[in-house]
């Protein structure tokens, strides 16, 4: 291979520095080694680097497109190096966490700025590459997609509801409960219904339900009647919303919910054989000793964050 790492780190020592000289006392070299490795270099590709015509030497347009795609791979370099040197010790290349609709993604971002904070790896060893230490990845599931997450290996670390899937290999951690209500526009017929509501009487009526995400397990459902007309939503936003508008019906967590309803655009109705309280729990693979996960995993303990997860602004 005519190009070398070391190559690219003289180009860009020179360039950095502004001449020969300094290149070879910032690589600890002698100005005749770096002079060696440029000639090398304009042999082996067969075109000219710098242009030595003046008092100093000047990249020539070769040279600058060289240099700027060089820059590329010495940050992809470092950061290659830098992950591996971050695996060895125990920190995870990536850390992807999978969050059930319920919880507001935004409520987890507080932890992700103190975990880039805290740590952030220095990086002196290369001026041209950002050093990336534990790269992190929020994503958004609903229902058994959180867990199917987790168990296709698509996410790390899952924030979920429900029970977990039947197997043995996965580690829990309970993060407390959320209350579940039924929620009905006012002008809604079943607003003005008798207490408890039958599941007869809401079956006549149309249900707003957000699609399972699941790729793999099979999709699961919640609070939905069979036969039951559905209009389906991608999120929990969006049920929040349709819900108000009146194009139907169900149940929403409270704390989803509770702004609207002080505001007179929802109303709660007691239902028949409903549940009203939902576990929310942390799982994780039971074999992944990550630090970067355990990071998390001692945040999420503390019941201060717990009670974070579920605030709606």
């Amino acid at each position: 291979m005519k190009l070398t790492l070391d190559a690219l780190n003289v180009l860009d020592a020179i360039d950095q520095r502004g001449s020969f000289a300094a290149a070879a006392e910032a690589l600890f070299r002698v100005p005749s080694a770096i002079s060696y490795t440029v000639q090398k270099l304009e042999q082996d590709l067969g075109t000219s680097i710098f242009d030595r015509s003046g008092h100093r030497a000047i990249l020539t347009p070769a040279g600058n497109k060289l240099l700027e795609e060089g820059r590329r791979l010495l940050s992809a370099a470092h950061t290659l190096e830098n992950q591996v040197k971050r695996i060895a010790t125990g920190w995870e290349a990536d850390l992807r966490i999978a969050v059930d609709t319920v919880v507001p993604a935004e409520n987890l971002l507080p932890l992700m700025t103190d975990f880039y904070r805290v740590h952030r790896p220095d990086d002196q060893d290369c001026p041209t590459a950002q050093s990336k230490g534990t790269q992190l990845q929020l994503q958004r599931e609903v229902l058994g997609g959180t867990w199917d997450a987790l168990v296709s290996g698509r996410a790390d670390l899952v924030i979920a509801t429900g029970d977990a899937p039947a197997g043995a290999g996965y580690s829990h951690l309970s993060l407390g409960e959320f209350t579940m209500v039924f929620a009905v526009p006012p002008g809604h017929p079943l607003a003005s219904a008798e207490e408890p509501i039958p599941s007869s009487d809401i079956l006549n009526y149309r249900a707003v339900a957000i699609a399972d995400s699941s790729r793999h397990l099979p999709p699961r459902s919640s609070g939905l009647l069979t036969g039951q007309e559905v209009l389906t939503v991608p999120d929990m936003a969006s049920k929040l919303a349709a819900q108000i508008q009146g194009l139907g019906v169900g149940y929403l967590p409270l704390h989803w919910a509770q702004a609207a309803i002080d505001a007179g655009e929802l109303c709660i109705k007691a239902v028949e054989t409903a549940s009203t309280r939902a576990p929310l729990q942390a799982a994780w693979r039971s074999d992944n000793q990550g630090r970067a996960l355990h990071w998390f995993l001692e945040q999420l303990r503390q019941a201060d964050i717990q009670e974070g997860l579920l605030n709606c602004r």
